[in-house]
């Protein structure tokens, strides 16, 4: 099953319990899926696209939390953040960068391009980075 499809059926479950909160948040999230699909000409976004979706959808959460410390946005956040891959805590981003400095690769760019693909919160890779090479 697909992220799409996991999300269009949890959606339905929520929908079917009358979870307004699941509801409203996977509806969103549908919605965005939509949107960029017609933008792209194509019904069928891959995992990775849709991972996108939810990581921007998981990053604005996060700000509305921060600013207004909001308990609704806290529960839509953990809706969310099930279908997220884990991400990398600070240890394994730290011992990663390490790694990649220690290999010779010293340029920010180049570093976080390593970090493109993997499950890791870019601020703080940029964080570590500024860290152990200052």
């Amino acid at each position: 099953m697909t992220l799409k499809e996991q999300i269009n059926a949890d959606f339905m479950t929520a929908f079917k319990s009358k979870n307004a909160i699941a509801k409203g948040i996977l509806s969103v999230v549908k919605g965005e899926i939509q949107t960029v699909e017609k933008n792209i000409n194509t019904d069928n976004l891959s995992d990775a696209e849709v991972t996108k979706i939810l990581t921007k959808t998981v990053k604005s959460l996060k700000e509305t939390i921060t600013l207004s410390n909001d308990e609704k946005s806290k529960v839509e956040l953990s809706v969310i953040e099930v279908y997220l891959p884990k991400q990398m805590s600070k240890e394994e981003v730290t011992a990663k960068v390490s790694e990649l400095v220690n290999s010779g690769i010293t340029q920010i760019g180049a570093i976080m391009k390593e970090f493109a693909s993997l499950p890791a919160d870019k601020k703080m890779v940029s964080e570590s980075i500024k860290e152990l090479i200052n």
